[in-house]
């Protein structure tokens, strides 16, 4: 266990590697860190800390520390809000005066705000125009029984899906439908990654992420959870629609997701209870993954409300 740090401490790496704990302001009016030693800017890409921050741009390293790297004030933002889950918060010395709200909380939650150079800033990133804070922060996923412990009635399996961008934008709209678990099974991408941690601008931390390598197993598991397991497909022999007016849609539901390339694997959309079409009213030949998903999640979130209502 790692020593209890100071409250809001704010931390330089001056060049001479000699520097000082200053918490005062800049200057007037500033909320963010001083400039100590000989490098005004704060820590470079040559500073330890920094090195290893960077190494978790890369999914092996992410996954032997369990942390990763939260970029943008939106993630920062939700990931200081999310109690014990930020470690440090990295930003250049225009960031942290820009997002002063963020500094204030990073010391309120007791996290170690560190001032960067802008090329440490960019040695972190993977935006051509970094927003000017970092953050590192702690894996949140948890084991599938955990998530299902909790009763949640609407949750999204991403099967196989490897775009990080339709993931993350995937996770976002069931956070925004009221979804309570986000499942990433099979070889789905990492839902660390920096592209579906900004896609999901936020969400990551508001629903529990489930990872599971096998999508035979979180089928069997969601349905013993009383779930009704739902397979989104082009091809399915069920529409939405009648889904909705029926009633189907008012239980408990899981919806399966596939990759973008292939969709659902037949054999893994055949588990289903139901194989189920988005309908097309106009000319469309199809509506990509991230378009589908939303169509189905916040389908069932409105039968569910109208259940709630109806009792």
């Amino acid at each position: 266990m790692s020593a209890p740090r100071p409250a809001g401490r704010l931390t330089h790496a001056p060049a001479t590697g000699t520097g000082r704990v200053d918490p005062t302001p800049a200057g007037p009016g500033r909320t963010g860190p001083a400039h100590v030693g000989s490098d005004p800017a704060g820590f470079t890409t040559r500073t330890p800390r920094i090195v290893a921050a960077r190494r978790l741009l890369r999914r092996r390293d992410r996954d032997t520390t369990r942390r990763f790297l939260a970029e943008g004030p939106q993630a920062v933002r939700e990931a200081l809000a999310t109690p014990g889950v930020t470690r440090e918060l990295f930003g250049s010395a225009a960031g942290l005066d820009r997002h002063a709200d963020l500094v204030a909380a990073a010391t309120r939650a007791d996290v170690t705000v560190s001032t960067v150079t802008d090329d440490a800033l960019a040695a972190l990133t993977e935006t051509v125009t970094p927003q000017g804070v970092v953050a590192v922060c702690d894996h949140l996923d948890v084991t599938l029984d955990a998530a299902l412990r909790r009763r949640p009635t609407l949750v999204a399996v991403l099967a196989e899906v490897r775009d990080p961008g339709n993931a993350g934008t995937i996770l976002r709209t069931a956070d925004a439908a009221g979804a309570a678990a986000v499942v990433f099974a099979g070889a789905a991408v990492d839902p660390y990654n920096g592209k579906c941690v900004r896609a999901s601008a936020g969400s990551l931390f508001h629903v529990d992420v489930v990872r599971h390598p096998d999508p035979d197993d979180v089928v069997d598991a969601l349905r013993a959870a009383g779930l009704r397991v739902l397979a989104a497909t082009g091809y399915g022999d069920t529409d939405l629609d009648d889904l909705a007016d029926d009633g189907t849609l008012r239980d408990p539901t899981a919806w399966l997701f596939g990759s973008e390339a292939h969709g659902l694997a037949d054999p893994l959309a055949a588990r289903a209870d139901a194989r189920v079409r988005v309908p097309l009213h106009g000319r469309a030949e199809s509506l990509n993954l991230a378009a589908a998903a939303a169509v189905c999640l916040y389908t069932s979130a409105r039968a569910q409300r109208s259940r709630e209502s109806s009792c």
